[in-house]
């Protein structure tokens, strides 16, 4: 069986561009890598941890948690008008 004039440039063609495709396939990985090993520890689970230590202040009615005082008061005042301030949030401006 003859080989086609097609085929055998096709199979040349192949075999002369593999060296660089070869290199620019590692260089590719390498960097991927690299990106993966970067990323690492940044995942959800790790976010999820670091935002639930931010939250640090915890409404008295609603058990809702806020990061910071400022906050809790304006939560307090619109989500709770007829309850009394805490003590807590009295000084807080």
């Amino acid at each position: 069986m003859r080989a086609r004039p097609y085929q055998l440039f096709s199979n040349a063609k192949r075999t002369m561009a593999r060296g660089h495709q070869k290199i620019q396939s590692q260089q590719k990985a390498q960097e991927k890598a690299a990106k993966m090993k970067k990323q690492q520890g940044h995942g959800l689970s790790d976010q999820m941890k670091a935002a639930q230590k931010a939250l640090v202040f915890s409404c008295a009615v609603c058990k809702s948690q806020m990061p910071d005082p400022k906050t809790y008061k304006q939560h307090f005042e619109n989500k709770h008008p007829k309850n009394d301030l805490p003590a807590e949030l009295k000084d807080v401006v």
